[in-house]
């Protein structure tokens, strides 16, 4: 089941991650390392540009769950990148929502604990749909959760394809056609 977040634990969450990413700048001035600080820097406003797009699809429910991934109990780090914005509105947000948490949820139940693993969402809108590119490395221990979904995944009108998978990656591309409107 899913944990429901309310804007107060939003608001510690956030404001935890900015604290600490003020300390690294503060850190590393008192060190005299400005080009580190830069980098820094240079991060934090490509995180928010892509916070920015994410937020822009219109898809409430999904930007939700990617937003606040991190700070639940995965065994993952989650990045995402928004190749371009554009209006999403087409897409099923409930139905992709629940997919992706369906996936995360597999996934955590599929790796090894206590390891270092991380998962690359690439979402590129397009006229006719939207394509995903799930990009995860680390140590699967439980590649028959991961075919469990895939297989449960078929009976949606999805184009789901597999690039690539072993013990220690897989890329899989998602396209979802926009819905057909009456």
């Amino acid at each position: 089941m899913e944990k429901e977040w309310d804007i107060v634990e939003v608001l510690r969450h956030s404001r935890h991650d900015w604290l600490n990413r003020l300390q690294l700048i503060k850190g590393n001035l008192e060190l005299g390392r400005v080009e580190k600080v830069k980098d820094i820097i240079d991060q934090i406003i490509i995180e928010s540009q892509q916070e920015s797009k994410l937020s822009n699809l219109h898809m409430p429910m999904f930007a939700s769950l990617l937003l606040k991934s991190n700070w639940e109990n995965r065994l993952f780090y989650l990045e995402y990148e928004v190749l371009e914005e554009s209006d999403c509105l087409a897409i099923d947000d409930t139905l992709l929502s629940s997919w992706t948490s369906d996936f995360f949820s597999y996934l955590n139940s599929a790796i090894e604990p206590f390891q270092e693993h991380h998962l690359s969402i690439t979402i590129d809108p397009q006229k006719e749909g939207a394509r995903f590119f799930f990009d995860f490395s680390g140590i699967i221990k439980k590649e028959e959760r991961i075919e469990q979904f895939l297989a449960k995944s078929s009976e949606t009108d999805w184009l789901i394809e597999i690039k690539e998978f072993s013990l220690n990656e897989f890329a899989l591309e998602v396209f979802i056609p926009k819905a057909k409107v009456e």
